[in-house]
């Protein structure tokens, strides 16, 4: 297993397979969508498997396949099965996060290959409003992909919504409706400073406290998690009963660093251990030089090891995240 110096597990794994994307929101604002031939930097999926492979064997448990937007990823389905192979060896869950533009006509053929769960990004249930965060008019698009999810079988389907002040802070209760009326898992996340343009301002962020404050007092809501225990979301379930679920993830003023089981592969082939680190361990240039699986393993371990205790937003001493966060990968 992977602990870090401050004796977290860590266990969960974010893959960026793309650092591009076809929406421009505003709080990331990535490099367009590419056409043509893939990016030499960017780790083939052979790669991916390969790097993946190890880290199931040093105790990771889940796989989340991110960007970017994962979907501008050709073939990506292939990607995926092969994947889904590494739950012989201990992978309990695969998952995806996508804005959900172009997901529906994969929904089913995702599955069969064995992805276990799909997370969406929707901010906004207004077509005005939700053009102006993402660039794009295909609210409809995400709306056809969360009801081809559902078709395809998968569970616990969860739906992220960044809540910023001025932008759609006037939808908190649609959103929750959209949660009782689809029973669906919908998570209120705190805007964060990871915009490539680096235009952040607290003034603009709603705090979960106040968007529980909204939604408690349009529907009542009851807390499930008396602790994380190192998932993102506190969890709440709706007082009368009524199905779907509020999360709320608050990075900025109620951080989960304590209990972070997270460790991040970019799309080109770096470890992260945070998302506001300014540190990276190039795992790319010791695949393509040759490197042993003992010495990727190492490697591995050495940047865990050096895991932050966590991020200091709002602090005197925060330094901006070395890249957006669709380079990251969420």
């Amino acid at each position: 297993m992977l602990f870090d110096s401050f004796n977290r597990r860590i266990k969960d794994l974010r893959v960026s397979v793309t650092d591009r994307c076809n929406f421009r929101c505003f709080y990331c604002d990535p490099d367009p969508a590419p056409c043509g031939s893939i990016d030499p930097k960017l780790l083939t999926f052979e790669e991916i498997h390969s790097l993946c492979e190890v880290f199931v064997s040093l105790g990771i448990e889940k796989i989340r396949l991110t960007g970017g937007e994962p979907m501008v990823r050709k073939d990506l389905d292939l990607l995926v099965g092969q994947l889904a192979g590494l739950k012989r060896l201990g992978l309990q869950e695969l998952a995806m996060i996508t804005n959900g533009s172009n997901f529906a006509n994969k929904a089913a053929q995702f599955r069969s290959c064995g992805l276990d769960r799909v997370t969406f990004s929707l901010d906004s249930l207004k077509p005005d409003i939700f053009r102006s965060i993402t660039g794009s008019d295909k609210l409809s698009h995400v709306l056809e992909s969360i009801e081809a999810a559902r078709s395809a079988g998968y569970p616990n389907i969860r739906v992220n919504a960044v809540i910023v002040r001025g932008r759609n802070d006037d939808e908190i209760v649609d959103l929750a409706q959209f949660a009782r009326r689809n029973n669906l898992a919908v998570r209120f996340i705190e805007f964060m400073p990871l915009d490539s343009r680096r235009t952040w301002d607290r003034k603009n962020m709603v705090t979960a406290t106040e968007i529980r404050e909204t939604i408690n007092s349009a529907f009542p809501i009851i807390l499930k998690n008396a602790s994380r225990r190192g998932e993102t979301a506190w969890t709440y379930r709706f007082a009368d009963g009524s199905g779907g679920e509020i999360g709320l993830i608050a990075p900025v003023t109620n951080a989960f660093c304590g209990e972070c089981s997270r460790i991040r592969l970019t799309a080109d082939g770096q470890i992260k251990t945070c998302l506001f680190s300014t540190k990276e361990y190039d795992l790319r240039s010791l695949l393509r030089k040759g490197g042993s699986r003992t010495e990727v393993a190492n490697l591995i371990r050495f940047a865990v090891a050096r895991k932050i205790a966590g991020h200091t937003i709002g602090s005197p001493t925060f330094e901006y995240s070395s890249r957006s966060m669709s380079s990251i990968g969420g």
